[in-house]
């Protein structure tokens, strides 16, 4: 910021939100906080915008008054559900923070804020270490290749452990964790923190609400020396990654040279790179150390200049993401966008990279579910759209097609120049029918895990029909992890998700936002089928239609393969023939033959693990296009039906911690479960954590069971873990139910 806007800002208050827009790329961060469920992201978030001055009031998530946990579901449950975006100022910073579930059932709205961040926060528990969806969302932020920064949370209680989490990072994450702080306790229990790299002691004012707080450098020559030596253990972890500094030690014959300056510098290279996670820690709930990890964020997260490097090829033409979209009840729907490239402006015109032309309204700073609009978004800010009316999750939007075409040109140069650029970029996968480099790049290619659930949803009466299909167009938009599908052959609409929790949700949401009281059928297994052996089969069709006649005749082949693939015979006596075929008719049939793969012949799961080769095929003059489809996938039915199918079962890792005394009779009903008993792990004096892998058809309602059975003294995660073959008996009942039978 310059002095001129400095002065500005002091001496009119107002015009502060004004001057958020002066803010050149260098001076943003874009992050995202994650963590496992009740780890404490929503009261850091809060802390955050607290201390910052965008609230005047400490929002308590068991108050249900928070900022980003606003919608009625999230208050009462005391649970995030949607991503939530907010934007604040910390020293001379601005920072777009979006805050995520860290609800299994609501991982695609961590997937989704990874494409619009440029680093993350974890938050871990202080007394639970590395749980199972901090390794989830861990495993996400690796995949998107974000620099990270631990926040161990909760270090106030008398249960927390610092060296274990420490451990945990190390051990179950294959992180280089390297501690900026260390925790410090007096007899009554208040926690302080200790600097490692300026040796002083960080001391909150509990009765300011932590806004203020003391650094007194440590006096105690013992201490002293202690901290020196964790220092110098710092900087030799440090230098082991970073050459400057490394030079620097060597050079100057030790570690007593190096400033702190030094430090800071190399520590923010470290991140950058993905060398090394600093960490920090405090107390969120208690008012602790959450200025210290804003500074982190500040000091050791990257600029949006300094990634994604790979859209300098729209040079200073507009280009922006689609990373999440939200529905309000007055301006519709909204947008959120990550502008990569350029200047969005109000009213201005964009395209996406469909081809679909829009004009952008109006434009917001994002708040969570408040709005202050704005004129205009500059390169590497976030901001919310209105008027958006096509795009989806994942578009790419610029302002041409010229820009689009161009911007393709300079990309292919590039990589031509250097075709490693490709390796580092995320869920990038290549067709070798269809391939188009800007789109399979640029555009967010968000893998949308497949449900586990599914159940009928029906309106309260036919008058409701058109606004419930409304609004379940609208949910699905907002959430892609909501599967909606008509089945003709019952004439119902089914939803299928990621989870009980999930189901309820929308359910939920239909009532409450758009008061429609839709009843929903009892919640089925997503199970999976695939062949037994492989099978060969020829499919003849002959026909006449409106005087045309229609004549295909196919030879297709199922066999075992890890991944759907449609591939064609390479022998000799067959090659000639399906060398003549066109483009078009390969891309024709390869997309009716994996379409008839989504429905098996025993339960109508999805078909997995199957390649579809190409044999022969003879079509006759004339024939039209869409029968050539229908010859095909009738083919790969007949072979399904003939060759027939097994089940495949979901199944569910789960981490349940009880106290000592409760495990025997949980692990008593695990065994009527078909669970299977990984680890039991100590957890301290008094509890343990047990690993266990189960059948999700075993699980209904089962944290409900877990609380009956432990006396609401255990809990319990869970997450998928893959699909096993089933035995023939529960095959039989599991296609029973399916029927209605059971």
């Amino acid at each position: 910021m310059t002095l001129f806007q400095s002065i500005l800002l002091k001496m009119c208050p107002s015009i502060k939100y004004a001057a958020q827009r002066f803010y050149s790329s260098k001076n943003i961060r874009n992050i995202a906080i994650l963590s496992h469920i009740d780890a404490g992201k929503t009261t850091t978030t809060e802390r955050m915008l607290f201390y910052a001055g965008k609230t005047r009031f400490l929002g308590e998530v068991h108050r249900g008054n928070t900022v980003t946990d606003y919608l009625t579901q999230e208050r009462e449950r005391g649970i995030t559900i949607c991503s939530s975006a907010v934007t604040f100022l910390w020293n001379g910073q601005k920072i777009n923070l979006l805050d995520t579930p860290g609800h299994i059932d609501f991982t695609m709205e961590v997937e989704q804020s990874l494409h619009a961040v440029d680093g993350v926060i974890i938050v871990l528990d202080g007394t639970a270490g590395v749980e199972a969806q901090t390794q989830t969302v861990w495993f996400q932020a690796e995949k998107h290749n974000l620099p990270k920064i631990a926040f161990i949370n909760k270090m106030d209680r008398p249960d927390a452990d610092f060296e274990k989490c420490i451990k945990d990072l190390s051990n179950k994450l294959e992180a280089k964790p390297i501690c900026l702080q260390y925790p410090c306790k007096d007899s009554e229990g208040n926690l302080s923190l200790y600097d490692l790299i300026r040796l002083e002691r960080f001391i909150w004012q509990s009765e300011t609400s932590g806004r203020v707080f003391n650094a007194v450098p440590v006096a105690a020559d013992s201490l002293l020396r202690s901290l020196e030596e964790k220092r110098n253990n710092l900087i030799d972890q440090l230098s082991g990654v970073d050459d400057p500094l490394a030079d620097f030690v060597i050079n100057s014959d030790g570690f007593h040279k190096v400033t702190n300056d030094l430090i800071y510098a190399a520590l923010r290279r470290a991140t950058c790179q993905q060398k090394l996670v600093p960490v920090v820690l405090g107390s969120a709930y208690k008012n602790i150390g959450i200025q210290k990890l804003m500074d982190a964020v500040n000091d050791y997260l990257p600029a949006p200049d300094e990634r994604n490097r790979l859209y300098d090829c729209f040079e200073n033409d507009f280009a922006g993401k689609v990373f999440k979209i939200v529905h309000d009840t007055q301006r519709g729907a909204l947008t959120l966008v990550r502008v990569l490239r350029g200047e969005m402006k109000k009213n201005m015109r964009i395209i996406s990279d469909k081809g679909q032309a829009e004009v952008v309204s109006k434009i917001y700073e994002p708040l969570a579910d408040e709005y202050r609009e704005i004129n205009n978004v500059d390169a590497g800010d976030v901001a919310i759209c209105a008027g958006l009316k096509h795009t989806v999750t994942g578009d790419l939007l610029v302002t041409s097609t010229t820009s689009l075409k161009n911007a393709q040109k300079r990309l292919n140069k590039l990589v031509d120049k250097n075709s490693s650029i490709l390796q580092n970029i995320p869920n990038t996968e290549f067709d070798d029918l269809n391939f188009d480099l800007l789109n399979e790049v640029c555009s967010l290619k968000t893998h949308i895990p497949d449900p586990v659930y599914f159940c009928s949803i029906e309106p309260p009466s036919t008058a409701k029909q058109n606004a419930m299909e409304i609004a379940l167009k609208q949910l699905q938009r907002e959430d892609p992890s909501l599967r909606v599908t008509y089945d003709p052959v019952t004439g119902q609409t089914v939803l299928g998700g990621m989870g009980e929790l999930h189901m309820d949700i929308i359910k939920s949401r239909i009532l409450t936002e758009y008061k429609i009281d839709a009843d929903l059928g009892p919640l089925q297994i997503a199970y999976k089928e695939t062949i037994e052996n492989p099978a060969k089969s020829t499919f003849n069709i002959e026909k006449e239609i409106a005087g045309s006649k229609q004549n295909v005749s196919v030879t297709l082949e199922l066999t075992k393969n890890s991944k759907h693939i449609f591939s064609l015979d390479k022998s000799p006596e067959n090659a000639q023939n399906l060398q003549s075929l066109r483009p078009k008719t390969l891309q024709m049939l390869r997309k009716a033959c994996l379409a008839a793969l989504e429905r098996g012949p025993k339960v109508g799961g999805q078909v997995v693990d199957t390649q579809i080769c190409l044999h022969n095929i003879n079509i006759g003059r004339g024939t039209a296009d869409s029968f050539v489809m229908a010859a095909a996938s009738q083919c790969v039915q007949k072979i399904l039906n003939e060759g027939g199918t097994r089940l495949l079962e979901p199944i569910m890792s789960l981490q349940i911690i009880a106290p000592n005394e409760r495990i025997s009779s949980i692990l008593a009903d695990l065994s009527r479960r078909r669970a299977n008993i990984n680890d039991v792990l100590p957890i301290g004096d008094k509890n343990k954590s047990v690993l266990v892998d189960a059948p999700l058809a075993e699980l209904s309602n089962y944290s409900s069971v877990l609380r009956t059975i432990s006396s609401g003294t255990a809990s319990v995660t869970m997450q998928p873990n893959g699909f096993i073959h089933m035995h023939a008996n529960e095959e039989e009942l599991a296609i029973r139910r399916a029927q209605g039978l059971e």
